[in-house]
């Protein structure tokens, strides 16, 4: 694997890259530019990667680096990916080791740009970066936030954890990560809700909302305008490019939702809401002691899924939206997951939903995943076992062609 560094001060997040590349058992050879070593030295780089680190071609000339290095790799990352390094890259230069490497390469090859907003939106930048993805590599959508300075905007370096995880995808999925949902709207919902009892208690549920912001990271990789409707998680950061919109409660969630869904292509409902919540919610704590209840209230949440399929068919929202739903099942002596999950699609009338099978060390609170996706239309597929990434990219390109034919 080729980490390659351009010149930028997001330089300092590569370390973090190159040290999870090499946790994972990668062989890990950095290439940065003579201008990224003025802000992370020569020594930085060969101490995490174990190997030699060289920006020139005429070094260790017998090995024909330049050729070797590019011919040799399984994935070759550019992080960060400065508009001058991106722009040479386009213009197919070959003036130091990195952007000869990338010249050979024929592996996949992910840019991870990093810049001010100007340069970023700059046409001879979008030029670049269209003529990169046209050639087949993929380029991140940026972050938006603190750039240098006191400048905020879209060009900040998405976070280290988010480009190894897109990168490890690229190896995992075997395949490109297509632009197929340029232009697209796409509404998707994570984590879980909870339903308060007191200022203290609630009642929740044990997602993480680590499948949901998959979906919404490689949708808005894909292409996509994302809106992401987030209960509770695990502390997981924004992706990068997705709007982010918090939510506590069911009703919470059921209202934002909708709000965005009203304006979408397609809903994917990839949140734990809670089917129930307290009927009476108590202002203080509830003490211990004589007048503790004996039993709780429950009442039905309403269910969101179900919602916004009657809200397609009364015209709330666009007839050819697509819509996605979640469902976690277990077997028993009535039925196996698949028996119950086929009734599930059936009462609420959504186009694709993503079966798991849960239970302890499946489906929540772990970084994998499995399942089968069913269709409205019969069709019935494995999700084989993979990183919820994985998972994620094959309901989006299922997703896809039926976003396709509804234009």
């Amino acid at each position: 694997m080729v980490v390659g560094v351009g010149g930028g001060i997001a330089a300092y997040k590569s370390c973090a890259i190159i040290r999870s590349f090499t946790e994972d058992g990668h062989h890990v050879r950095v290439i940065p530019t003579e201008s990224a070593l003025e802000f992370v030295g020569r020594a930085t780089f060969e101490a995490l990667s174990g190997n030699p680190v060289h920006t020139g071609v005429f070094t260790d000339v017998p090995q024909v680096p330049h050729v070797r290095l590019g011919q040799e790799a399984d994935l070759v990352v550019i992080a960060p990916a400065t508009a001058d390094l991106m722009a040479r890259a386009a213009g197919g230069r070959a003036d130091d080791l990195l952007t000869a490497t990338l010249l050979t390469a024929r592996c996949p090859v992910v840019f991870a740009p990093a810049m001010h907003t100007e340069m970023w939106e700059h046409p001879a930048t979008v030029a670049n970066v269209a003529t990169l993805r046209d050639r087949g590599a993929v380029v991140i959508k940026p972050a938006s936030g603190r750039l240098t300075g006191k400048d905020t905007g879209a060009g900040r370096l998405p976070e280290p954890e988010e480009i190894v995880g897109l990168a490890s995808l690229l190896l995992e999925r075997a395949e490109a990560l297509p632009q197929d949902l340029v232009g697209r709207r796409i509404v998707v919902s994570a984590g879980g809700t909870r339903e308060p009892l007191d200022p203290v208690r609630f009642l929740g549920n044990r997602s993480s909302g680590k499948q949901g912001y998959a979906i919404a990271r490689l949708a808005a990789q894909r292409g996509a305008q994302v809106t992401l409707v987030a209960g509770y998680t695990s502390g997981l950061d924004a992706p990068a490019a997705v709007d982010v919109v918090d939510v506590k409660t069911a009703e919470d969630m059921r209202v934002a939702v909708a709000k965005h869904a009203s304006a979408c292509d397609a809903v994917i409902m990839a949140a734990a809401v809670a089917d129930f919540r307290p009927t009476t919610v108590v202002a203080s704590k509830i003490k211990k002691g004589a007048d503790e209840p004996n039993s709780i209230g429950l009442t039905r949440n309403a269910d969101i899924l179900a919602g916004l399929v009657q809200s397609r068919t009364s015209g709330e929202i666009d007839a050819s939206t697509v819509i996605v739903g979640f469902a976690a099942e277990t077997g028993d002596a009535d039925g196996d997951v698949l028996s119950y999950a086929r009734e599930k699609l059936r009462r609420k009338g959504c186009d694709l939903l993503v079966v798991n099978a849960v239970g302890e060390g499946k489906a929540f609170e772990v970084d994998h995943n499995d399942g089968w996706l069913l269709g409205a239309d019969g069709s019935e597929s494995a999700l084989e076992h993979g990183s919820k990434a994985l998972m994620a990219s094959r309901v989006l390109d299922s997703l896809a062609p039926r976003l396709a034919e509804a234009r």
